[in-house]
C-alpha cells in the first residue's frame, strides 16, 4: 500500500464538542494520494485507489480494484500508480529500517551530545560563564556573553543551513536520474529523501517568500523559472517539492501559497522522479498538489484546493475549480481594476517600493528570530547556573526550562503580532498588491506558528487566539486549526475546529488583494481539512464536512450541513432545545 504525504486519517472525528472514534481500513495494494482525508468508518478494498486532493466521508468505501477521486469521492478511470515494480523484498525493508535507527542512535545523538559538550568545554568564555565557584545571574558579563553566544549560534546555523540547502543537494543530484525507476529502501532512495528534506527547509522560504527575493532563491535551489516576470509576489512562503531540479514554472505565473510539487511517483516497491511543469501566465491558489503529468497548460487559473487533472485534454485559457475540477472563466472584470498598476513606469516605481518594504520585513524577520533565540539562551544558561549552586531548586529550574521557553515563545510572538498591527484590528480590504496597506498585512504572514501546534486539542489554544485578536467564544475545541487574519475572525461558543482546518480571511488573485470578515456561529463544526474563505458566515450549529472548501461570500444557514469542493448544502436539520425537543417543534407548540 502506498500512502502519499499530507494525508489525514485520524481514526476519530470531532463534532459538536464530542470525540467519536472509528476504524479506517486500507486493504492490500491500496494507493492514497496527497492532500487526502479519510474520515472514520471508511474502507478501501484491495487494489483500490484514491486520488490526490480527495476525501472519503464517514461510511464511504472504495470497492476492490476501483479508483475514486474528488471531494466527496466519485469513480474515475485514472490509474495513479504510473511507475513499474522493482525488486524490494522483506530483507531490504528490514535492513533499511534498522539502518535508519542506527543512524539516529549512533550518529545524530552522539553528534548532538558531543557538540554541546564541546561548546561548553572548548569555548573559553563559557568556562567563565559556567564557573561553579560563583553565581553569575547578577553579572552583566553573564548576559553579554549569552547574547554573543546566541548571535554566533544563529549566524552559524544560517550559514550551515544555506550550505545544506543550496550546495549539498546539487552534489547529490547526479546520483538520482530522472525518469529512471529505482527500488525503494536503497541507496538511491536515501539520496532522494536527503534531497527532499534538505531543499524543503522552511527558514529560507519563509524569509524570501511573498517578495521578489524568492525568485533568485528558488533558482539557486534548482527551479527552472524561465524568463521571470517579476511581480514582487510570485511565490508565497509555503512551497514544497520532492526535487527542485525537476520543477519548471512558466513565465508570468503567480503562486499564492501552499503549493506542493509532486515530482516523485511511487509504487509499493519502487519510485521515479520526473519533470513537473506548470505553464506560463497561470495563477495558483492555496493548498494545491501539482502532480507529474498534470493536464494544465498556459494561462490557467487553478483555484484553492483544486484537483489538478491527470487525464483528458490539456486545459488552457480557463479556470479550474473544485475536486474533481470543472471549468470556470479564467478571470472576471472586477479583478482587472488594478491592471494599470501592473505595467510600465508605474509598475517599476511601485515594485521598487515593495522590494524596499520587503527587505525591511526580511530584516525584521531575522531580528525577531534572533531575539527569540537570545532570550531562550539566557533562560537556559540561567537555569544551568542555578543548577550548579542550589541543588534541588536548581534542578527544578533546569527542568522548568522547556515550559518557560514555551510560555515565553507564545507571549513573545503574540506581542510581536499585536505591535505590528498597532494593537488595532485589521479592516476588510480591496486593493492592489502594490498598495502599502497590503505590504503591512503581508508582513504578518512571516510570523511563525509552530508554537501554536503544541496547544492543539487543549483549552489554551483558544486563550492564545483571543490574545492574538480572534473574537472567540467559550468552550471552543481547537484540534489544529490555522487562522490567517485573527482580528477579522469571529468564532462563537461551543464550536469545534478539527485538525488541519483553515480559516483564511483573504484572497490574492492576479495581483489583487481582498480580505473580509469570517463569522462562525455558535456550536458550528469544521471537520478535518475544511477550508473557509473570506466573507463567509456560518449560521449557528452548521457543520462543514471533511476536506470541504467553503468559497468566499457564502452564507451557511443555521443547522445546515455543507460539504464538498466547492461546498454546497447537503442536508438541513432542526436543532434540539434545552428540553430535548427541536426548536421547530417548540415554536409550533407556541
Amino acid at each position: 500500500t502506498v500512502i502519499r504525504k499530507e494525508c489525514h486519517f485520524l481514526g476519530y472525528r470531532a463534532r459538536a464538542g464530542r470525540i467519536r472514534t472509528g476504524p479506517v481500513t486500507l486493504g492490500r495494494d491500496v494507493f492514497v494520494g496527497e492532500h487526502t482525508v479519510l474520515d472514520i468508518d471508511t474502507a478501501m478494498g484491495d487494489g483500490s485507489q484514491l486520488g490526490h486532493s480527495s476525501a472519503l466521508r464517514a461510511g464511504e468505501t472504495v470497492p476492490a480494484g476501483q479508483s475514486r477521486h474528488g471531494s466527496p469521492a466519485r469513480p474515475t478511470d485514472v490509474d495513479h500508480i504510473r511507475v513499474g515494480p522493482a525488486p524490494c523484498g522483506t530483507a531490504r525493508r528490514a535492513g533499511y529500517g534498522l539502518a535508519t535507527l542506527l543512524q539516529v542512535f549512533l550518529l545524530y545523538v552522539p553528534l548532538t551530545v558531543g557538540g554541546a559538550h564541546l561548546l561548553l568545554a572548548a569555548v573559553p568564555s563559557l568556562e567563565v560563564l559556567l564557573d561553579p565557584a560563583s553565581l553569575h545571574l547578577t553579572s552583566a558579563r553573564f548576559y553579554a556573553e549569552a547574547v554573543a553566544l546566541s548571535l554566533a549560534l544563529f549566524l552559524g546555523s544560517v550559514v550551515t543551513g544555506a550550505f545544506a540547502v543550496l550546495v549539498v543537494p546539487r552534489l547529490l543530484r547526479p546520483l538520482v536520474r530522472p525518469d529512471r525507476t529505482y527500488p525503494l529502501y536503497g541507496f538511491h532512495y536515501s539520496v532522494h529523501r536527503a534531497i527532499a528534506r534538505l531543499t524543503n527547509l522552511k527558514f529560507f522560504a519563509w524569509l524570501c517568500g511573498d517578495s521578489s527575493y524568492v525568485v533568485p532563491y528558488l533558482k539557486a535551489l534548482g527551479y527552472d523559472l524561465s524568463r521571470v516576470e517579476q511581480t514582487g509576489s510570485n511565490f508565497g512562503t509555503e512551497i514544497q517539492h520532492e526535487t527542485p531540479f525537476l520543477t519548471r514554472v512558466g513565465s508570468g505565473t503567480m503562486v499564492a501559497d501552499g503549493l506542493s510539487v509532486m515530482n516523485a511517483e511511487y509504487s509499493a516497491t519502487s519510485f521515479r522522479v520526473s519533470r513537473t511543469s506548470i505553464g506560463g501566465h497561470n495563477f495558483l491558489g492555496n493548498a494545491i498538489a501539482y502532480p507529474v503529468g498534470g493536464r494544465t497548460g498556459e494561462n490557467c487559473l487553478l483555484a484553492t484546493k483544486v484537483l489538478v487533472p491527470l487525464d483528458g485534454e490539456i486545459r488552457e485559457g480557463v479556470g479550474l475549480l473544485g475536486s474533481p475540477p470543472f471549468e470556470i472563466p479564467r478571470s472576471v472584470e472586477r479583478d482587472s481594476r488594478f491592471d494599470h498598476l501592473r505595467e510600465g513606469d508605474e509598475l517599476r516605481r511601485r515594485l521598487a517600493a515593495k522590494n524596499r518594504c520587503n527587505l525591511r520585513s526580511m530584516a525584521l524577520f531575522v531580528l525577531l528570530r534572533w531575539l527569540h533565540l537570545c532570550v531562550l539562551t539566557v533562560l537556559g544558561f540561567a537555569a544551568y547556573d542555578l543548577y550548579g549552586h542550589h541543588g534541588t531548586a536548581g534542578l527544578l529550574a533546569l527542568a522548568a526550562v522547556p515550559l518557560a521557553g514555551l510560555v515565553f515563545t507564545i507571549a513573545y510572538y503574540v506581542l510581536v503580532e499585536r505591535c505590528l498591527t498597532g494593537f488595532r484590528p485589521l479592516r476588510p480590504r480591496l486593493c492592489s498588491i502594490y498598495d502599502p496597506v497590503f505590504w503591512r498585512q503581508e508582513r504578518l504572514w512571516k510570523l511563525p506558528d509552530k508554537h501554536l501546534q503544541v496547544l492543539n486539542g487543549t483549552p489554551y489554544k483558544s486563550l492564545v487566539w483571543r490574545l492574538m485578536g480572534v473574537r472567540i467564544g467559550r468552550r471552543v475545541f481547537d484540534d489544529g486549526a490555522y487562522i490567517t487574519e485573527r482580528t477579522l475572525t469571529t468564532i462563537g461558543d461551543d464550536c469545534t475546529l478539527a485538525a488541519s482546518t483553515k480559516i483564511q480571511a483573504h484572497s490574492q488573485e492576479d495581483g489583487t488583494f481582498k480580505s473580509d470578515h469570517v463569522t462562525i456561529g455558535a456550536r458550528c463544526t469544521l471537520e478535518v481539512g475544511a477550508f473557509v474563505h473570506y466573507g463567509v458566515v456560518l449560521g449557528e450549529g452548521a457543520v462543514l464536512a471533511p476536506d470541504s472548501f467553503l468559497m468566499k461570500g457564502e452564507e451557511v444557514p443555521p443547522y445546515a450541513r455543507w460539504g464538498g469542493n466547492p461546498a454546497t448544502e447537503t442536508v438541513r436539520y432542526a436543532a434540539p432545545d434545552t428540553a430535548g425537543r427541536s426548536r421547530t417543534d417548540a415554536s409550533r407548540e407556541q
